[in-house]
């Protein structure tokens, strides 16, 4: 693979005032991450039902991606792709792995984060919402992994729980007063969330800052503390929460953007936003039929390598940089995010570090999707599952011995028609490039079935 990426030859404007030099500020990032929100969820991808107007405000004065991939498609794996700048033929997690009562399975010593790097290049670097990636007492604790500060949930499992209680700010947990576990639901946790989130963005106005906003919203369990504009609808419960849970987080992404406003960083601050995989329920479910029944005709969702649990509802804002009402159709994905944010910083890999992304700074800026020879995915739910793309040519093996299906995605971006009797000489490259981009790793196999740890 392909793994250049470009180097900002000019970073910064130098401006000389006699003998001094002032060095211009090197622009914010913020990358708004939700939790299981689908293309289908928001209205510039299609939704009729669910009110989405500040996205899709963002998605106009901004670009909008219509094929922007995630890491894989489950939290962990997905998340780590976009901090590491690998692929998940490299990460060193590709499964959700539950340890003990609460925490995930660690990020690994050594390894290097996004936050890690513009850290060192001084910026200030916050985790706020779910991490996911190891508790605090262990190697892959957000505090250990380049994040100045961290609230919210550390264990995606505890996430799950809208009115919990206890959440954690830095590694101090702290109870919240008012929801006890049986029942009593006074605090709804994202209204903690989305506060510190404000609050550590008013303090950083003056300072470089990366914000991974990590927004638990509209994962399960369906749980909001107001059913808003949708309380009088004649859905299910669920429904209505679902709903509620997306407008809600609209709604609150829509602060953050204010605020960057009245802070006047607006015009230095790059915000992008995406999904961490596809819907979490199936077409034909209930909240399916009624929200996401037309996604775009993509098929697949959460934990499936089909371009519905892969594609994602994706824009990027930046005031004068960002082209304001561009649509693309151009392909990238997560592993794509560290190498474009170390351009962006002027910073530098720290050595032998070789991301599987390519900066897409100049593609960000109105250009074109830089070249690759593939996009690659792996997950280890249960069977592990490969899948690759090259051109418009798509390839999934749906577990071990399983025949390799082959879809063109130019003619059938639905994956309707497997074509791979037709191709055999495609099939043949899917699968040297498949051996190509995984790495082995005892956690890992592809050659037998992996087992839950």
């Amino acid at each position: 693979m392909n793994r250049q990426f470009g180097f900002p030859i000019v970073a910064f404007v130098c401006l000389m005032a006699g003998s001094n030099v002032a060095v211009a500020r090197p622009p914010n990032i913020i990358f708004v991450l939700s939790d299981d929100i689908a293309q289908g969820d928001v209205g510039c991808f299609g939704q009729k039902l669910i009110a989405t107007p500040r996205l899709d405000r963002m998605a106009a004065e901004g670009t909008r991606y219509t094929q922007a991939y995630c890491g894989t498609t489950v939290c962990a794996p997905s998340r780590t792709s976009l901090l590491t700048g690998m692929h998940t033929g490299h990460t060193p997690i590709r499964a959700n792995r539950e340890i003990g009562a609460e925490g995930q399975m660690p990020l690994p010593a050594g390894t290097v984060t996004v936050a890690e790097i513009l850290k060192a290049r001084g910026y200030a670097t916050a985790c706020i919402g779910k991490w996911g990636l190891g508790m605090f007492d262990t190697s892959g604790s957000p505090m250990k992994m380049g994040f100045d500060h961290f609230y919210g949930y550390n264990c995606q499992r505890h996430a799950h729980n809208y009115f919990p209680t206890f959440l954690y700010n830095d590694d101090k947990r702290f109870a919240l007063t008012g929801n006890d576990g049986k029942g009593a639901h006074k605090v709804y946790a994202q209204n903690l969330i989305q506060n510190d989130v404000l609050a550590w963005v008013r303090k950083q106005k003056d300072n470089p800052f990366f914000l991974y906003y990590a927004v638990t919203l509209p994962h399960g369990d369906y749980e909001i503390d107001d059913q808003g504009i949708y309380k009088n609808e004649k859905w299910p419960e669920r429904q209505k929460n679902y709903a509620a849970m997306v407008t809600r987080l609209d709604a609150d992404v829509g602060r953050l953007l204010d605020l960057l406003k009245e802070l006047k960083i607006d015009g230095n601050t790059l915000v992008m936003f995406s999904g961490d995989n596809g819907s979490s329920f199936p077409p034909q479910s209930p909240l399916g039929k009624r929200f996401q029944q037309a996604a775009n005709g993509l098929r697949g969702f959460k934990r499936e390598l089909y371009e519905g649990g892969l594609r994602q509802a994706a824009f990027a804002r930046w005031p004068g940089v960002v082209p304001a009402g561009r649509v693309s159709d151009e392909p990238w994905a997560f592993w794509d995010f560290l190498p474009t944010a170390i351009e962006l910083a002027g910073a530098t890999l720290p050595r032998g570090v070789k991301p599987d992304g390519l900066s897409l700074v100049s593609f960000l800026k109105g250009g074109g999707a830089p070249k690759r020879d593939y996009f690659y995915w792996e997950l280890h739910e249960d069977q592990p599952l490969q899948a690759i793309r090259f051109g418009n040519w798509k390839a999934v093996r749906n577990g071990p011995g399983k025949p390799l299906e082959l879809y063109d995605l130019k003619a059938d971006f639905s994956e309707s028609k497997n074509v791979a009797a037709g191709h055999a000489e495609i099939v043949t490259k899917a699968e040297a490039l498949m051996e190509l981009a995984h790495v082995d790793d005892a956690k890992w196999p592809l050659r037998r079935a992996a087992k839950q740890r």
